[in-house]
C-alpha cells in the first residue's frame, strides 16, 4: 500500500542543516539506537513535525526508515500532511484489528514508510503496553535501518514512558521559552525510570539572530541551538 503526502511543507536552508546535524549526531549515538521515541513536556512544542521531520532527513540519507506515529490521543498526521485516503493504523494492529503488513505504507517519500495512529482509542496506554507493540518492534528493528516513534507530550501522559521502554533512545523536543526547567526535569527522570537512554533534547522554535546562516545566534550559542528548527515553524503550534 502506498500513500501520498500532499502538503508537506519544503523546510529553508537552515533548517535542513539542523535536521542533518541531528541526524548525525544520531548516527553518533552508536549503530545499536535504531528505535527512537520523540517526546516533549507539554503539548504544542513541535515534536510531531520534528519527528516526522527527522524521519524524512534520515531517509533522504538512503536509510530505510519507519516512521511510526503513537500519538493515539491527539494525531495531527493524517491531517497536516495532506493523506486524503482512509487508513488503518497502529490502534487497529494492537488491538488485533488488523495485521501488521495491512497497516504499514509505503510513501511518496523515498525509503520512509509510515504507520498512522488509525482509529481513536479508549485505551492507548493499555494498548502500547500489550505484548503486540513489544513484538512489532521487534519485527521492524530487523526490516528498517531506524524507527521513529512520535509520542505524546509526557508531561500530559504516560504513553510515551511506555513506548520509550522498547526503544533504544528517547529525545525530548523542548520549545524555547515554554516549558519550565522543573516539568523538563520530570520528564527526563520519568524517562530514566522508563530505562531507556536518553540521546539528547531538540530546541525547537529558536529565532534566529544575525544576518545569515553563520551570524552571531548560530555558532554563538552553537550548544543550545543547533538541534533547533530555524524558522520553518516559528509561528506555528505542532502537537
Amino acid at each position: 500500500m502506498k500513500i501520498n503526502f500532499e502538503k508537506m511543507e519544503k523546510l529553508d536552508f537552515k533548517s535542513n542543516e539542523a535536521y542533518k546535524t541531528l541526524r548525525t549526531n544520531i548516527s553518533f549515538s552508536g549503530d545499536d539506537i535504531r528505535v527512537i521515541a520523540l517526546t516533549s513536556s507539554l503539548p504544542n512544542e513541535g515534536k510531531s513535525a520534528v519527528s516526522f521531520n527527522l524521519a524524512h532527513s534520515l531517509a533522504e540519507d538512503g536509510k530505510k526508515v519507519l516512521y511510526i506515529d503513537a500519538d493515539l490521543r491527539k494525531s495531527v498526521t493524517v491531517v497536516r500532511y495532506g493523506v486524503d485516503i482512509e487508513t488503518k493504523g497502529l490502534a487497529h494492529y494492537l488491538s488485533g484489528q488488523a495485521k501488521l503488513e495491512d497497516v504499514i505504507y509505503e510513501t511518496n517519500i523515498d525509503n520512509m514508510s509510515i504507520i498512522f495512529t488509525g482509529q481513536t482509542a479508549p485505551n492507548p496506554s493499555e494498548l502500547l503496553g500489550n505484548d503486540r507493540f513489544k513484538k512489532m518492534l521487534e519485527l521492524e528493528r530487523e526490516a528498517f535501518d531506524y524507527v521513529i516513534i512520535d509520542c505524546p507530550p509526557l508531561g500530559s501522559v504516560i504513553d510515551a514512558a511506555i513506548v520509550a521502554k522498547e526503544c533504544d533512545g528517547a529525545i525530548i523536543v523542548i520549545e524555547t521559552d515554554n516549558a519550565s526547567y522543573k516539568i523538563v526535569q520530570r520528564v527526563k527522570k520519568q524517562l530514566e525510570q522508563s530505562g531507556c537512554r536518553i540521546l539528547g533534547a531538540v530546541l525547537n522554535k529558536v529565532e534566529m539572530g544575525g544576518k545569515g546562516y553563520y551570524g552571531k545566534g548560530y555558532y554563538g550559542n552553537y550548544y543550545g541551538r543547533y538541534y533547533g528548527d530555524y524558522g520553518s515553524y516559528g509561528e506555528s503550534k505542532e502537537s
